[in-house]
């Protein structure tokens, strides 16, 4: 479920509801932010923080990545959202809308699984393990050390950031299809709440959305356990790691600069870190 956030008169009112989160200031240019679920909260809490003193007025709606970068492309926002890296296809197909990138914050993607098959024992595996799972050619959860149990297997829309970026590691293949998936998600909390529903299931999330019934597994990467923290990611170790970024066609200009300008310096980077991510000068 997502939040309407509605800035006016100098008041901010807050409200539950099914759609997209959005933030609109009453007066000023508009700025249109368009994308990927992982980078919306920096880019919504960003937006309100920087309506204080201005009086652009800024929506910023979900979609996932590929949507984030379409719109721009397509002129329907001045801002994609996305948790990936503009793929080679894209670039291609797109050079003329002149691309350019800006990185406001780091972000890792974990493997999760229900807390059910953490506790019963499933608490690390390894790339080929998980190949083997989205693949299908392993069903139950005891042929990796598990409970009898069939899998669920949770995959993502192919146009989703998080999605891209996981494949890649356990594939080497952003595009890779999964014949073993039974369930295709879109936003990181509705594959959230779909894997703490079930007591069998695996999929991919950002750390962000880990939680107590959500649990991220180790990963066994050349004979060495990895733990899924925000310390091995500092580190350097975890290797599934993506920027966060903010697309735009061309250099920006005018306020569309300004609001880009502001996530990156102090006050917006310390939104980036409030936001449960790592801001870009810390690497």
């Amino acid at each position: 479920m997502g939040r309407y956030v509605r800035v006016w008169a100098g008041l901010v009112f807050i409200l539950a509801v099914s759609f997209p989160l959005v933030v609109v200031a009453d007066t000023g240019s508009r700025i249109q932010i368009v994308g990927s679920t992982t980078v919306l909260p920096v880019a919504s809490r960003s937006a309100q923080k920087f309506m204080e003193s201005s009086s652009s007025r800024i929506l910023v709606n979900a979609g996932g990545s590929g949507v984030g970068i379409h719109s721009v492309v397509g002129g329907r926002a001045d801002i994609g959202m996305a948790s990936r890296e503009i793929s080679l296809d894209e670039s291609n197909r797109f050079e003329k809308s002149h691309l350019k990138i800006h990185p406001v914050g780091l972000d890792a993607v974990a493997c999760v699984v229900s807390s059910e098959i953490y506790q019963a024992g499933v608490q690390q595996l390894t790339a080929r393990q998980i190949a083997g799972i989205y693949l299908g050619e392993i069903r139950n959860w005891k042929e990796v050390g598990g409970p009898n149990k069939k899998i669920v297997v949770v995959d993502k829309e192919r146009h989703r950031g998080t999605r891209h970026v996981f494949m890649e590691y356990v594939f080497g293949n952003a595009s890779q299809r999964t014949p073993g998936t039974l369930l295709v998600t879109g936003s990181n909390n509705e594959e959230q709440a779909k894997i703490a529903q079930s007591d069998s299931a695996i999929g991919m999330l950002s750390f962000n959305w880990i939680n107590e019934d959500v649990k991220a597994v180790s990963l066994l990467d050349h004979g060495k356990e990895i733990m899924p923290t925000w310390e091995s990611v500092r580190q350097g170790s975890y290797p599934i790691v993506r920027k966060l970024n903010f697309i735009t066609a061309g250099n920006p200009k005018g306020e569309v600069k300004a609001f880009i300008d502001f996530v990156k310096g102090p006050e917006g980077q310390k939104i980036v870190e409030e936001s449960g991510y790592i801001p870009i000068e810390n690497p």
